[in-house]
């Protein structure tokens, strides 16, 4: 495992607001997993899904996506898997509601574009409500949607922040693993 960094101090953390990190992917991905929009703490270190709290990792491992549990600096081992990450929100914030209703419509556009270059077996959209803004989908649920984007299917998982109260753990690697059942 890569060594941990100290965590951003407070300024560290301020100064990462509206930037960008670079989306992990590659050739012949099985899933594309898409965020809501990266932290402040992942603006800061450049690793999706690095605050700690964030169940992303955890259950990626914990549904068999990957052998070990990784830690966000070993984001660069996921392609080989067949994963790859990107946000539907290009922009950090310290949280998802500081993002406008129009962002998510932007934002899907270029979701939907990437998908469209990059055909990956299956799209992942990490949150139901951004999955709804983003696509003009105000009744989807968590699961595979009868829709799909680009020609790709798509399945809407829980938002893994430490936020998300809605859905612990376990409930992430269930819903996890069902996507990853249906691609194996």
């Amino acid at each position: 495992m890569a060594a941990r960094a100290a965590r951003p101090s407070a300024e560290e953390m301020a100064a990462a607001a509206g930037r960008t990190i670079p989306d992990v992917e590659g050739p012949d991905l099985l899933v594309l997993f898409s965020g809501i929009n990266p932290s402040l703490y992942s603006a800061v270190t450049g690793h999706h899904f690095a605050r700690p709290g964030n169940r992303f990792w955890p259950a990626l491992h914990g549904s068999g996506f990957t052998d070990r549990l990784l830690h966000p600096s070993e984001q660069h081992l996921l392609p080989a898997l067949g994963l790859g990450i990107t946000n539907v929100v290009a922009r950090a914030t310290a949280r998802a509601d500081e993002l406008a209703p129009e962002e998510f419509v932007h934002g899907g556009a270029r979701l939907a574009e990437r998908v469209a270059r990059l055909q990956p077996r299956v799209l992942a959209v990490l949150g139901v409500t951004a999955y709804r803004a983003a696509f003009g989908r105000p009744k989807a649920q968590i699961g595979r949607q009868e829709e799909s984007i680009s020609g790709v299917p798509v399945w809407v998982l829980p938002n893994p922040s430490g936020l998300n109260a809605h859905f612990q753990l376990p409930a992430l690697i269930s819903e996890f693993a069902a996507l990853r059942a249906t691609i194996l």
